[in-house]
């Protein structure tokens, strides 16, 4: 039953911030070119819409979704839809499949790619023009989250010690740094920024929110490392075995397939653990995290 009650909130939060990004972006496409058709299919192609269902859970484990926590769930999207054309990039990963479909750069060119990433983390923050609940200091709040969790001190950081770490031994602390950069970074402030869209999170709130955020965020990587030798390229969405082509550093390479899989377990533990505080009103958090390490409702 509980299994059932997430895919729900999984399908109700995805289809609810669809039809938000649907209207923005076609608003956007008045003129029918080729750089907005290259946005629309790299936003609108699928996806499970993880960060932005970690958004409105969160703000449903503080007490209330508001118009302003649509903006933050489709900056937190948008965002994500950048990163990952950019990522794919023949310049970073060099990637052809993305969500079961050609990535962005295979059916439009690599030098449109390029520009619907730039053009898609700029609507991102347009979005936090919008907040019109929260106060002038909340809303700045959410602006420099975002652009933390975006910028050179995360995603963007974490994405250039992996281009640095390709044929290169790290440590497990240096896996850790990179990985909390480039994925868990982009995840925590997802539920942060759910948080602070309520207006109500208390500091005590914001720092078990924290400390959960950091465990999933990590352990989505983990898991994505298992799945990339334990996948299969249909079920997960990219090519399967492509970090081991790549010679990329992995949780699996270092720890071993067990071994990973236990890091993910204990990281599930911590993150279920964080949030105590909240008794019964962060289920959906809870079957969050259960998903993060399973994939499966």
């Amino acid at each position: 039953m509980e299994n059932e009650n997430f895919a729900n909130f999984l399908k109700h939060c995805q289809q609810r911030v669809n039809k938000k990004l649907t209207y923005v972006l076609d608003e956007k496409n008045d003129d029918n070119n080729l750089l907005n058709e290259a946005i629309i299919y790299s936003v609108l192609n699928g996806g499970k819409r993880l960060r932005p269902t970690l958004t409105y859970a969160t703000a449903e484990a503080i007490g209330e979704l508001t118009e302003d926590t649509d903006f933050v769930a489709m900056a937190v999207e948008l965002i994500h839809a950048y990163s990952l054309i950019h990522d794919d990039l023949p310049s970073m990963d060099d990637d052809s499949l993305r969500r079961n479909q050609p990535t962005c750069h295979v059916v439009f060119g690599e030098a449109l790619a390029i520009l619907a990433g730039d053009a898609l983390q700029s609507l991102a923050f347009i979005q936090l023009t919008k907040l019109n609940k929260v106060s002038p200091e909340i809303s700045l709040t959410l602006i420099s989250s975002l652009a933390n969790a975006a910028g050179p001190e995360g995603m963007v950081k974490g994405q250039a010690i992996d281009i640095n770490s390709v044929n290169r031994f790290l440590t497990l602390e240096e896996l850790e740094l990179m990985h909390h950069k480039k994925t868990g970074a982009l995840i925590l402030a997802s539920i942060i920024m759910g948080a602070l869209s309520t207006g109500k999170a208390t500091k005590l709130q914001l720092d078990a929110l924290k400390n959960y955020g950091i465990s999933i965020g990590l352990a989505f990587q983990v898991q994505d490392d298992i799945l990339d030798v334990s996948g299969e390229t249909k079920i997960i969405g990219k090519v399967a075995g492509s970090d081991q082509v790549l010679n990329k550093a992995t949780y699996v390479k270092l720890l071993g397939l067990d071994g990973a899989r236990k890091k993910a377990l204990q990281l599930h533990e911590s993150a279920i653990a964080a949030l105590e505080i909240f008794d019964g009103n962060a289920k959906q958090l809870r079957a969050i995290a259960d998903y993060v390490i399973s994939r499966k409702f």
